[in-house]
């Protein structure tokens, strides 16, 4: 069931693909989304309401390239919908940055398919 979010995530978050692909490796750009799903997980556990999420991260001056904080509404309302208890004992980014390594080649082919 993760596998299959963090996919129509990615592939709802064409900005993230497309412009990682000219300058990022996949690692890179695998990684700064991995941080970002931990930003927001980490954002849920503090207790953060959801529609202040966005700008609670950006007021944190995340590391990440700028363009991959587009992806935060994307994600937000999927990460908010699990329980507390589970994201204590799961690190999110962990499995999207493993999906999305994995993933990397369908997910460009997909995105490329999109844009014909």
């Amino acid at each position: 069931m993760i596998r299959y979010v963090f996919v129509a995530a990615l592939l709802a978050t064409p900005v993230l693909a497309t412009q990682a692909l000219a300058k990022e490796t996949k690692e890179q750009s695998c990684g700064y989304q991995a941080q970002v799903i931990q930003a927001i997980q980490k954002a849920r556990l503090d207790r953060v309401k959801e529609a202040d999420v966005a700008a609670t991260i950006a007021a944190s001056n995340p590391t990440w390239p700028a363009k991959y904080s587009a992806a935060i509404p994307q994600f937000v309302p999927w990460v908010y919908s699990q329980k507390k208890r589970d994201l204590r004992k799961t690190d999110l980014g962990a499995q999207l940055q493993v999906q999305c390594l994995e993933n990397w080649d369908k997910i460009q082919k997909m995105q490329k398919q999109l844009k014909n």
